[in-house]
């Protein structure tokens, strides 16, 4: 790649991908957290419960896709270079 390329690169990481990634990483600890609430307000009922375990699991599943993806950019630009 170029020297003209890099910056672009960077400036489409920093402007939409990084914002992007920070987003669902919010979204995917509010969801988490969600679960968390709903487990604690419905433990007398076993369904209510059943839903809020897997709204955490999908909320952790979210954090690790969205922390591997952060990964994944990093190593890419790390193998590109001055990003």
């Amino acid at each position: 790649m170029d020297a003209s390329g890099v910056p672009l690169l960077r400036s489409v990481l920093d402007n939409i991908v990084n914002p992007i990634i920070g987003l669902l990483i919010a979204i995917a600890f509010v969801w988490f957290l969600w679960g968390v609430v709903e487990f604690v307000k419905g433990s007398d009922n076993a369904n209510k419960v059943e839903g809020a375990k897997n709204k955490m699991l999908w909320g952790i599943v979210g954090l690790f896709i969205m922390v591997s993806a952060i990964g994944i950019v990093r190593v890419i630009c790390t193998t590109i270079g001055s990003c």
